[in-house]
């Protein structure tokens, strides 16, 4: 029998195994972290434009095909491409004059197991009347 490591799936070493928001407090650092990539999907012109990379078939979407979605000049779209990359949600590579942007699943689902409560675990109530808290 090997003695290789077992991997879990789903956890990318220490980013990948970030606990959710109820059952542990984030530390500065997740918290900063998170931070960027929320303020990143706070604008609903990039939340477009990652549903629109998210969805594309084949996986990947060409700027020329984003930029005619939006009432937006193609700098302007650049510079929200940009800061969805810096966020770590999408990647890009050029190919001649264009450049191809694709998802990053990585962020996503760590979005996703942080804010997903665990199966069967109750939301937290108000503490009981009386109780000093």
């Amino acid at each position: 029998m090997s003695k290789q490591e077992l991997v879990v799936l789903g956890q990318d070493g220490a980013d990948g195994c970030c606990p959710g928001l109820l059952t542990a407090p984030l530390d500065e650092d997740q918290a900063e972290t998170l931070a960027k990539v929320f303020k990143a999907l706070g604008d609903p012109v990039r939340l477009r434009l990652l549903s629109l990379i998210a969805s594309r078939a084949g996986g990947e979407v060409c700027v020329c095909d984003l930029t005619p979605a939006f009432d937006l000049s193609q700098p302007t779209i650049s510079h929200h491409l940009k800061l969805l990359k810096q966020a770590g949600l999408i990647d890009s590579e050029r190919r001649g004059t264009w450049v191809y942007y694709r998802l990053l699943p990585r962020m996503t689902d760590q979005l996703a197991r942080i804010l997903t409560r665990p199966a069967g675990q109750p939301l937290p109530g108000p503490a009981p009347a009386g109780s000093g808290a």
